[in-house]
């Protein structure tokens, strides 16, 4: 009865693909399944050294990365992220965070991880923007690989300027030791999977990695949604 219901609601409103602008049909969210086969994938899963994993090559305690989608200005991901990011397109970011989730666990990516830590914005910016975008993308993660998402273990105590127009150098200067740890026991020798929305240069990632590091045998995962197309 309900289906049938929606069914009749979308003949008059019927609900549109983000990207395409056509009808979806039963079973399609946001996406159409034309567009969502469209995305530009990095398919970085199927090569555990790919160039996400090896911006992080420094660091011994990483164990796996990989990013999602391809980032090009103006281009279908960068129109996502928009959404997600400033337009309060909250259930799109889990459901992308779910679609990338699917994916990967299938390749066995991830597999080992015991925690999800989202990103973490400053209290201020969050509290402007209403939520935190990294956040919902690591809840659709987690309600794929059943780990529990942890938000309040990793803290930004800086609120940094806006990274899009600096340089490589700058940005790695902007994002110096502007996060730390709430919980060092709680993380003693767990396996940490870091989610972010977009790595440009990985500056802030590897900040996160910085502070993590004090944690004694902790492992650490990354997955970001997006990347720069140049990595």
């Amino acid at each position: 009865m309900i289906d049938l219901l929606n069914d009749f609601v979308n003949l008059f409103y019927p609900n549109l693909c983000m990207l395409c602008k056509k009808p979806l049909v039963r079973n399609e969210q946001h996406i159409c399944l034309n567009c969502l086969c469209d995305l530009p994938k990095t398919s970085y899963h199927m090569n555990k050294g790919n160039p996400a994993r090896a911006l992080f090559s420094g660091y011994t305690q990483v164990n796996e990365a990989t990013a999602f989608l391809f980032f090009e200005k103006d281009g279908i991901t960068q129109k996502l992220i928009h959404s997600l990011k400033y337009k309060g397109n909250k259930v799109l970011a889990e459901y992308l965070g779910r679609t990338a989730a699917l994916e990967l666990k299938n390749y066995g990516f991830y597999a080992s991880a015991d925690t999800i830590i989202p990103i973490p914005l400053h209290a201020k910016k969050e509290k402007q923007r209403g939520y935190n975008q990294s956040e919902l993308i690591a809840k659709g993660i987690s309600s794929i690989y059943g780990c529990k998402m942890e938000n309040k273990l990793l803290k930004r105590i800086s609120d940094t300027k806006s990274q899009t127009r600096k340089s490589v150098y700058d940005r790695h200067v902007n994002v110096e030791e502007v996060f730390v740890i709430t919980d060092a026991e709680y993380l003693y020798g767990k396996h940490i999977l870091l989610v972010d929305d977009v790595i440009t240069t990985g500056a802030t990632v590897a900040s996160c990695i910085e502070a993590l590091l004090s944690v004694p045998e902790i492992k650490i995962s990354i997955f970001s949604l997006s990347i720069a197309r140049e990595y």
